[in-house]
């Protein structure tokens, strides 16, 4: 009889000792199936619901016109921060004439009026240029800030040049009925390679004039609109002087302008906006150059009209220049004539939103051609004049005016233009380093005591306006596992967690074996890099990864290596940004809820989990223990950088301004936290850089400059020295295996290693 059972008391046995297939307390997650899940989701139900959050940012008080411009003042003081209209703008006499020996300033002459060339000082040392439409033998019966769309020139809605039909040359139009006209050039969207004056030739990223400029602003907290807007508003000031009804009108991309310039500034009675009146809900696919941080928390272009109201806003819903702007490895957006039903939907919207004005303000919105007529209509230019001044009328068309011979060329002004922008932003990242230490300057770190009390407004902030953290509450785990390897020293499972409906965190698990019952072992959550997979960190000894997350548990850590989708699709990061998100929210709310599961095993020390990147694995070693509740330490491996500098500068191979990644860019991220800045809300929790020296991010002497800076509050402040260390080795952009280990040792142990 016991014979007869000793081959199955043995298999009992094998079966008992073998590796499970699924985790304990977790369901089985089928083959085929596991994933990320969808994020897209999750960030559109969070544009939805900032939209719906809206009213919460506006206390309007309508009872006189100076309080409702009071109560709307912290909506305008916010519209200008992250239009990145900060810059403070010059003073002036008048516009200076542009001539040369061989080129007057004079360049045509209408029936009743002159088109001169001219510039005025904006801010800084940057000038608009434009023309200016100075009626003939009268005073002008008002003044006007014509703006162009910027496919357009000056010369060209003003009849001087060739490419607008006439019906549509409203700067010429307006000047014929009596108005003096401003009209500044704007920055163009001609698709570019540079290669020359002065900078290094990069043959690997052509796009658009306007989003390379808005890319290193937008890190510095300014923007190409914010730029442009303070062109507008430079001209409004000389305008204001002498000229007692002020006007803008724009078309297309002039229009944004004049609309954001009206919303601004009280001294502009009537604004003409043609072509551009919109939802925006769809910001995310909209150009990227339009990309404004946290834009719809506060704005749809409803709320914008109501900072106009109630001065005059006439709307012309009319075609515009429907163009797909795309750059091989860029980012896509594409300009569409807006559709007719929504600009009445939002007409309305911004009529309800003003119900409170006594009498009721009035928003004339023309409809010609069903919303897909010429811009500038006659019916438009004729409400706009008698809105800004009652009882002026549109004059008969006088034709194109008569042109002087010229060999002025339009490219020229555009790249001095363009130069100056770029200069300007250059000259912005060379004071970010000051000015990141003043805003840190309430950082106390003369104890970690004073550093720990101080830092939490920093990471508050840092929350809330520059990386973002999604707040909704998470699901139940509901986890699912199934074994993935089975190896002599530990196992692997992939490990499936709910973190919002239809989104979930996805990873390996690698777990040492020999674990004594109850005992609690350290984590190390490991993160690929871009187009990495947790199988290299699990299973690739050759590649970049070395599979450090095995060789990890083979020193008796518990790993986990994150899934997450990267790179992540233009369109997600750029809905994550229009509701005041980044890439890093919805990764930190995967990573959230892995640390709380992994806290939750009985096989895990809860207080000791450490995270440890490469690439843009590394990227997220810096901002998630600032973003993530539980983190003890963390390890940056070939990120490490002067990262404002790296993001933002025009002079150098490292640059990402003329890289493919449109997601790297992050709103007023040079003002407030560079890497230094970050790692210091992470002190005194131990944290270390691995640095090959041959890895092309970035060089050593970036690395060192702002290490330095890093360990200084360690070693000299904090007097914690031991929590502080840099690898440099010889080698590439990979894990090394070397003193990173021993770090975590140090750091997480002890480890019973296998």
């Amino acid at each position: 009889m016991t014979l007869l059972f000793l081959p199955v008391l043995l298999l009992s046995a094998i079966i008992a000792s073998a590796t499970p297939a699924v985790l304990p307390d977790t369901a089985p997650l089928a083959e085929g199936h596991g994933g990320v899940g969808n994020w897209d989701g999750v960030i559109n139900a969070e544009i939805d619901r900032a939209t719906a959050a809206r009213p919460q940012h506006w206390k309007r008080d309508f009872s006189s016109a100076e309080n409702y411009n009071r109560s709307i003042e912290p909506n305008r003081t916010r519209f200008v921060h992250i239009i990145g209209a900060s810059d403070a703008r010059l003073a002036f006499d008048a516009p200076a004439l542009l001539a040369t020996l061989d080129q007057p300033a004079l360049v045509g002459c209408g029936k009743s009026y002159d088109a001169h060339r001219v510039s005025w000082p904006a801010f800084g040392d940057v000038h608009a240029e434009g023309l200016l439409l100075e009626p003939r033998g009268r005073k002008p019966v008002a003044a006007v800030v014509a703006v162009p769309d910027c496919a357009q020139t000056p010369e060209q809605i003003c009849g001087l040049a060739p490419g607008v039909a006439a019906e549509s040359q409203f700067a010429r139009r307006l000047a014929e009925s009596g108005c003096r006209v401003l009209v500044p050039v704007l920055i163009d969207r001609t698709v570019e390679v540079r290669g020359e004056e002065g900078f290094i030739p990069y043959a690997r990223q052509p796009m658009s004039s306007r989003e390379r400029l808005f890319r290193p602003a937008f890190q510095l907290g300014r923007h190409l609109i914010g730029y442009e807007v303070q062109k507008v508003l430079a001209a409004v000031d000389w305008l204001a002087r002498d000229n007692d009804s002020l006007g803008a009108f724009g078309f297309g991309e002039g229009a944004l302008l004049a609309f954001y310039a009206a919303a601004l500034d009280t001294r502009i009675d009537a604004a003409g906006v043609s072509g551009y009146f919109d939802s925006r809900q769809n910001l995310w696919s909209e150009p990227f150059d339009r990309s404004v941080f946290s834009l719809l928390t506060q704005f749809g272009d409803a709320e914008i009209a109501t900072m106009i109201l109630p001065r005059a806003l006439i709307i012309e819903a009319c075609r515009v220049p429907e163009v797909a702007v795309a750059a091989p490895g860029g980012s896509q957006g594409v300009v569409q004539t807006p559709g007719l039903t929504r600009v009445r939907e939002e007409v309305a919207r911004a009529l309800k939103l003003a119900d409170g004005f006594n009498p009721p303000a009035q928003i004339e919105l023309i409809t010609e051609g069903e919303g897909r007529g010429p811009c500038g209509s006659a019916t438009m230019l004729g409400r706009f004049l008698a809105a800004l001044k009652p009882g002026t009328t549109l004059s008969p068309d006088e034709g194109a005016p008569e042109t002087a011979r010229s060999k002025f060329d339009p490219r020229v002004r555009q790249l001095r233009q363009g130069h100056e922008i770029d200069r300007h932003t250059q000259w912005l990242l060379g004071k970010s380093n000051r000015l990141r230490q003043q805003f840190m300057a309430k950082l106390d770190s003369s104890s970690v005591e004073k550093h720990e009390a101080t830092k939490s407004p920093y990471i508050d902030h840092l929350r809330r306006e520059v990386l973002g953290r999604l707040e909704t509450p998470v699901l139940p785990f509901n986890a699912k596992s199934r074994l993935r390897y089975d190896e002599e020293k530990w196992s692997c499972y992939e490990v499936q967690l709910d973190v919002f409906s239809g989104a979930n965190a996805f990873g390996y698990l690698v777990v040492p074996k020999g674990l004594k019952p109850d005992e609690r072992r350290p984590v190390v959550v490991c993160q690929h890099g871009g187009g990495g997979h947790p199988d290299q960190l699990v299973k690739d000894d050759a590649g970049a990864y070395h599979s450090f997350a095995a060789r990890l548990a083979e020193e008796g850590f518990v790993t986990f290596a994150p899934s997450v989708m990267f790179p992540p699709t233009d369109s997600l990061v750029r809905k994550c940004n229009s509701v005041g998100l980044t890439q890093y929210s919805y990764v930190a709310a995967m990573h959230q809820q892995i640390v709380n599961w992994l806290r939750a095993q009985p096989f895990v020390a809860g207080d000791r989990i450490g995270l440890y990147g490469l690439s843009w694995g590394g990227k997220t070693a810096m901002r998630m223990p600032l973003l993530v509740d539980g983190y003890a330490m963390a390890i940056v491996s070939g990120d490490f950088n002067e990262w404002i500098w790296k993001t933002t500068t025009n002079d150098s191979g490292y640059s990402y301004v003329f890289q493919p990644e449109p997601y790297i860019f992050e709103f007023g991220l040079g003002s407030t936290y560079g890497y230094a800045e970050m790692a210091a809300l992470i002190a005194p929790r131990p944290f270390m850089v691995e640095r090959g020296h041959f890895d092309p991010v970035g060089s050593d002497e970036q690395v060192g400059f702002e290490f330095a800076r890093v360990q200084r509050l360690y070693n000299a402040l904090l007097l914690r020295p031991d929590n502080c260390a840099i690898e440099w080795f010889v080698g590439g952009h990979e894990i090394n295996l070397g003193e990173t280990f021993k770090f975590l040792r140090r750091h997480l142990g002890p480890v019973g290693k296998n």
